[in-house]
């Protein structure tokens, strides 16, 4: 493990690393309990290597976000000392690239590297292989006390935790003892002094109640319940594991009522209501709507102080159900500029952190274009500053209502050629500058110029 600040690894009480349950809501219930350090869920290097780090200004977090638009890792200021990132990896290179990619945001790194190796009695490769393992320079070790082929319900191993606790210097975290030791605050300890660990890492324990961390004892279920929904909903947590992790909360009141209801929400409006917090749903709601609204019109306003006056604007979106199948605005302005001889447009796209919405600037001739409008997608941002580029000289953009269309007979006649060459027999393959001589062929399209 390697670490960005001076995190220390002795005497400390862990969240430990879950897949589904170790996200933010969760890793920040466990630091409010009492967690000193809590570990995201696992996430594979190919994946985090796929995404975009964005600031997300609503939410006041930071967005790992993949291509798909899905948030893969989302972390914020609150646990920015405290939070541990585990990479699932198999190649130096990769791993290397995701500690800089999250570096800044996080306080430590960690690789999960479970050792393929059976223990032997005296547990001398696992020993061994940490030695060698803690040369590299890492600043802790964390020891799940089983055997691969060992499951949670089976006895954790304290012995070969002591083993490797006492053979090397670094700190060692002792991970494991949910189900032979770890049962309220007190036995975290007890788990502490019987692997002679430096630290505990607390997982099912800490899934079936977050509250475990906290010296006072246990807080009632439904009050950290309700904290845990409080973030969930603060933090835009998507609602499928928002439920995942209720869910284990629950564990044996699943077949009650409320269990029942949970079980049947698909929103995380719906899950508020189960728990009689619709009405904190809607205002947090409200203060989300508000805050973007704000964001979007300071945006707005920086955007216009900063707007090059040369760019013509107007508001428009392209809506393709307004044009014949395969047609676009694009086909249009291309087929201008070489009739005209000018060189073809130029595209400059921009992404906005707030939403993640696209802005496009069309170059013609000159002269930039561009929708006021931001859209999904940088294909439809592009096609809406084709549209004012179009409208702006008095240039048919082929929607529907515009009648006969160019382009349609144009490729028609097109495909009639290829037909009677393919009834003479010649070979469609070779003739590639025909093809040619075709995209390049003027159009009967009745325009004005534009001055060169």
């Amino acid at each position: 493990m390697t670490v960005n600040t001076p995190l220390c690894f002795r005497g400390k009480k862990i969240l430990a690393p879950m897949v589904r349950v170790g996200t933010l809501p969760m890793r920040l219930l466990a630091l409010d309990y009492g967690a000193d350090i809590v570990y995201c869920e696992e996430l594979i290097d190919i994946k985090m290597l796929q995404c975009k780090r964005v600031i997300n200004e609503v939410l006041e977090t930071v967005d790992f976000v993949a291509p798909n638009e899905r948030i893969v890792f989302r972390t914020c200021e609150r646990e920015r000392e405290h939070v541990v990132f585990q990479m699932g990896s198999a190649d130096a290179e990769r791993a290397l690239a995701v500690a800089k990619l999250v570096e800044s945001d996080v306080a430590g790194i960690d690789i999960n590297m479970g050792c393929p190796k059976e223990y032997s009695t005296k547990v001398e490769d696992t020993v061994n292989l940490v030695k060698r393992i803690e040369k590299t320079g890492i600043a802790a070790i964390a020891v799940h006390g089983r055997k691969k082929e060992e499951r949670p319900q089976h006895p954790v191993h304290c012995d070969v935790i002591k083993a490797i606790s006492e053979a090397v210097s670094i700190p060692v975290i002792a991970n494991g003892g949910s189900h032979d030791f770890i049962k309220e605050y007190a036995d975290i300890e007890t788990f502490q002094k019987a692997t002679a660990a430096s630290s505990v890492m607390v997982a099912r324990a800490a899934m079936w109640n977050p509250s475990i961390f906290r010296k006072e004892g246990f807080c009632p279920l439904k009050d950290v319940m309700q904290d845990y929904i409080k973030y969930a909903v603060r933090y835009d947590n998507h609602y499928t594991n928002t439920k995942y992790c209720l869910c284990q909360m629950l564990r044996e009141q699943l077949e009650t009522t409320q269990g029942k209801k949970l079980h049947a929400a698909q929103t995380t409006q719906e899950i508020c209501e189960v728990f009689e917090m619709g009405d904190f749903y809607e205002e947090a709601t409200a203060i989300f709507e508000a805050k973007k609204t704000s964001l979007e019109t300071k945006m707005q306003d920086e955007d216009d102080q900063m707007e090059d006056p040369d760019v013509i604007k107007m508001a428009v979106r392209f809506d393709k159900r307004e044009y014949p199948p395969q047609i676009t605005p694009k086909m249009y302005l291309l087929e201008w500029c070489r009739k005209e001889k000018h060189p073809q447009p130029v595209y400059e796209t921009v992404q906005r952190p707030l939403d993640r919405l696209f802005c496009s600037v069309v170059t013609v001739a000159e002269q930039k274009y561009r929708s006021t409008l931001w859209d999904k997608s940088k294909k439809l941002a592009e096609q809406a500053a084709a549209i004012v580029c179009l409208r702006t000289l008095g240039v048919p953009e082929g929607k529907l209502c515009e009648g006969e269309n160019h382009l349609i007979n144009k490729r028609k006649r097109g495909d009639q050629e290829c037909l009677i060459s393919r009834d003479h027999g010649e070979d469609l393959a070779e003739p590639s500058h025909k093809k040619a001589n075709f995209i390049e062929e003027t159009s009967d399209m009745n325009v004005p110029k534009m001055p060169r």
